[in-house]
């Protein structure tokens, strides 16, 4: 069977199995046999519930800055699929991923594959045919049962651990740790840069035999607030008076912390130097992870959607220069901890602009209106709208030039703004 085309392919995909989201490993432990798929290069793996994103792009930022030739696979993307796969530095180009496809469809036979299975092996063979040097791999949800925890790592990261995806990974941090720790192989690094992990990750560790690094133990950073530098101490070195991150946001120290832990951990094979470490510093930046694209009024984009990440972006806009307004366009899925977030960021904002979400998972703005008003936010400082588009072009009408309009919720929240401002710009 063949298409002409990514998008027909990527439909084609996603009609196969009867479930969207199918966890095990069988299906992947058979199809990467059928295919051959092995890597003789170091793979870091990065699990976590917030911060897996910032993380993988160090590593990356820091490998290609030291001259390796590096692989990213994250999840999921915000305009185009190719955004998931990055072959040093660029996206993968859809012919590319064709050819991969192509290839799991004449193995698969038979079986079926869920969406994530059939494109995560067209991105692994496309890996395994580029004679990488290293491979970065985000775990998308839990740990124990994702496909991509059928690939061997060299080192596994696990970021934070919140309350999330409880229907597939239980309703405490205990459970949702425990799945997340499986990520972790005997004898290998296993790195965790939630500082106060549940007790189920130490467990595991320590049943399997690997070497658990924890922040604020194993390894840790310290922030140097005169010089607006900081330390980052390792468990295999250290290194003092880096610069700050790009990317804003106390939180960022420790994924850069996690990931560079990570490449010490790997100095073995992937040695670097204190420039590739302070490059990635530098140079590393995220669409979507309080990334800022216009200014007179500011705009933030924020894919945060739980409310540990809530409770960073309200940190991070507590520390920056206050504005005249702070308003929010605010879009969650219903799937998520919406009350929770709406009590969080409540405090945050002078004016709330709300916006449905399409798909089986859309929220409601209404929903979040309610929630809104019961956390004690006056109903005249709401707006509710049907699309983004229509909410964030409202906050942008009624904003003065030093208001700040902070768009966040979802991935998808943000994917819509980033779509209308390109098409405000075109026309403009």
């Amino acid at each position: 069977m063949k298409f002409e085309t990514l998008d027909a392919w990527l439909h084609h995909i996603e009609g196969l199995h009867a479930q969207a989201i199918d966890l095990g490993l069988d299906r992947m432990e058979t199809m990467l046999k059928r295919l051959d798929i092995r890597f003789k290069c170091p793979v870091f793996t990065v699990g976590g519930t917030n911060g897996k994103g910032s993380t993988c792009a160090f590593i990356e930022s820091a490998l290609l800055a030291g001259g390796y030739s590096v692989g990213v696979h994250t999840s999921p993307h915000l305009i185009r699929f190719n955004e998931r796969v990055r072959i040093n530095g660029k996206d993968a180009k859809d012919e590319e991923l064709i050819r991969q496809f192509e290839k799991v469809e004449a193995a698969r036979g038979e079986m079926t594959l869920s969406y994530f299975e059939y494109t995560l092996l067209g991105i692994l063979l496309l890996f395994a045919g580029k004679d990488l040097d290293a491979v970065v791999l985000e775990i998308g949800l839990g740990g124990r049962l994702d496909a991509v925890n059928t690939v061997e790592p060299s080192v596994s990261v696990i970021t934070s651990i919140g309350i999330d995806h409880t229907a597939y990974l239980g309703t405490t941090r205990e459970s949702i740790g425990w799945e997340k720790a499986h990520i972790y192989r005997s004898g290998k690094p296993a790195i965790c840069t939630d500082a106060n992990p549940p007790i189920t990750v130490e467990q595991y560790a320590d049943k399997i035999g690997a070497e658990l690094l924890v922040i604020g133990k194993s390894f840790r950073f310290e922030h140097n607030h005169g010089d607006k530098t900081w330390n980052f101490y390792g468990s295999r070195g250290e290194l003092r008076n880096l610069p700050l991150p790009t990317m804003p946001g106390e939180h960022q120290l420790n994924n850069a912390s996690g990931a560079f832990e990570a490449l010490q951990c790997m100095q073995g094979k992937l040695p670097l130097k204190r420039e590739a470490f302070e490059s990635a510093l530098l140079n590393t930046r995220i669409t979507g992870r309080f990334s800022k694209v216009r200014n007179a009024p500011e705009v933030y984009l924020d894919v945060g959607h739980n409310p540990h990440a809530a409770k960073e972006l309200a940190k991070t806009l507590s520390e920056l220069p206050k504005a005249t307004r702070q308003v929010a366009v605010f879009g969650m899925l219903s799937d998520k901890d919406r009350a929770q977030v709406c009590r969080i960021m409540v405090s945050s904002f002078n004016k709330w602009y709300l916006s449905d979400l399409q798909g089986p998972r859309g929220g409601i703005a209404q929903d979040l209106c309610a929630m809104l008003s019961e956390a004690g936010v006056p109903q005249e400082k709401i707006q509710t709208f049907k699309t983004v588009e229509e909410a964030l072009q409202r906050a942008i009408e009624e904003a003065h030039e030093t208001d700040r309009i902070v768009t966040f919720g979802s991935f998808l929240t943000v994917a819509s703004a980033i779509e209308y401002l390109k098409e405000k710009v075109g026309r403009n």
